[in-house]
């Protein structure tokens, strides 16, 4: 949630930032309400110190002997006045709450602008494509001739974007988990979670999924839970409505967890293969932070995520995503790109992203910087460490021979029984 003091004093400065993301938001509305909350407020407590002296002066008068018919009559009279502007201000706070919860984050001032994704800034890369004597064929043709991918029997199990991995094939999808979780819990300071897979609305609302992408999720039928669209929720979740206590800061987190979404609106988009399934598997990085730490914690959860491609030996890039392309929820984001020979292209594996306070006033998660401090929203940050069905793809596509056998990179062999390549049926 936008801080509602950068709304009234910073009003110009915020429509730039939304127009930045190229949206054409009411602020105006927004401001209007907000004024009226003000009016109201100050209405109430006008009333209510009227209402206390009142009090006190009839407290007085009566320990004197005086008449305090006419202030008695005064007092009563302010309470139905007060019980109406308690209401209307109770209307206009739950109004404005409801808007504020559509506003997005403003872009940091780092974020290139631009309207949409052909603005990213490609920031680095890193390992260079293999050049390969043959044409490189798509993850879906290898999986199938290697027997350890089956989209037909997945979905006649559910439906279309869902697939079945088997043998091999669920053999390494385990190993990237346990590859990935023992990387950045042993090396890289994680403490391990395991989250419930559903959450309720308010878990949801903290993070930033609703209200907005309410028809993005998938929600049970009674109960009014939520499938979780990635660990990043129950995880950033964990400390909300806290304060945390001097010192506790910067808390990271890792979860290896099923991911459920609809993918409503991309119809027609990755069709073919795991790029966009509705269910799939990935291991979530996320920091908590002091103000003032978050971008330097950015750079180090980037890296993170990083350091998995980089010992897996996969080529990749790391893009800077312009204010069009940012996530609702943050201020600014890097994207992983793993180079695909099957794809001819790189393809997004990993988003890394600062969002500030934003999730924090969302959730009520706050700390204190020494005993006696005032509570501050911390900062949050998330990122996937990596997406582990994409990774899946990159090293089929990677690794694969002339033969149709895929090679096991180094560093996953120990997770396969020292098992060095996937060979077709």
């Amino acid at each position: 949630m936008v801080d509602p003091r950068i709304i009234r004093e910073k009003p110009e400065w915020l429509r730039q930032k939304l127009r930045d993301r190229g949206l054409a938001f009411d602020l105006d509305g927004l401001l209007t309400l907000e004024a009226e909350r003000r009016r109201l407020l100050a209405e109430l407590e006008r009333l209510r110190a009227r209402k206390n002296a009142l009090s006190e002066e009839i407290g007085r008068r009566k320990r004197a002997g005086q008449d305090v018919a006419t202030l008695v009559a005064e007092s009563a009279g302010i309470d139905p006045a007060l019980k109406g502007l308690t209401e209307q201000q109770r209307k206009a706070q739950e109004q404005l709450d409801a808007l504020l919860l559509t506003v997005p984050n403003p872009p940091h001032d780092s974020v290139p602008v631009g309207a949409d994704a052909g603005a990213d800034q490609e920031v680095r890369r890193w390992g260079k494509p293999r050049e390969l004597a043959f044409t490189p064929k798509p993850h879906w043709e290898l999986g199938e001739a290697l027997g350890i991918l089956d989209f037909e029997r997945g979905a006649r199990l559910a439906q279309t974007r869902f697939a079945v991995l088997t043998g091999a094939g669920a053999r390494l999808e385990r190993a990237l988990i346990n590859f990935m979780l023992d990387l950045h819990t042993r090396e890289h300071g994680y403490t391990e979670a395991a989250p419930p897979l559903l959450v309720n609305a308010a878990a949801m609302t903290g993070t930033g999924q609703l209200p907005k992408f309410e028809e993005e999720l998938f929600k049970t039928r009674d109960e009014g839970l939520y499938l979780i669209p990635t660990a990043e929720v129950p995880l950033t979740n964990l400390h909300r409505e806290e304060i945390l206590p001097p010192g506790a800061l910067p808390k990271k987190y890792t979860a290896a967890t099923p991911c459920f979404r609809r993918e409503a609106g991309s119809y027609g988009k990755d069709t073919r293969g795991l790029i966009r399934q509705h269910q799939f598997n990935k291991v979530e990085l996320v920091w908590f932070t002091e103000v003032g730490a978050s971008y330097e914690a950015l750079e180090r959860l980037t890296a993170d995520a990083e350091e998995v491609l980089k010992r897996l030996e996969l080529p990749y890039r790391v893009v800077a995503l312009c204010t069009g392309d940012l996530g609702f929820a943050s201020a600014k984001t890097y994207d992983l790109e793993v180079w695909l020979p099957g794809h001819g292209d790189f393809r997004e594996i990993s988003s890394c992203s600062n969002c500030e306070d934003f999730q924090a006033r969302r959730a009520e998660i706050r700390y204190r910087r020494h005993p006696k401090a005032a509570p501050e929203y911390a900062h949050t940050l998330n990122g996937s460490g990596l997406a582990i069905g994409r990774t899946w793809i990159a090293l089929l596509e990677n690794f694969q021979e002339a033969d149709g056998s895929v090679t096991i990179p180094d560093v996953l062999r120990p997770y396969l029984d020292g098992e060095k390549r996937l060979a077709p049926r």
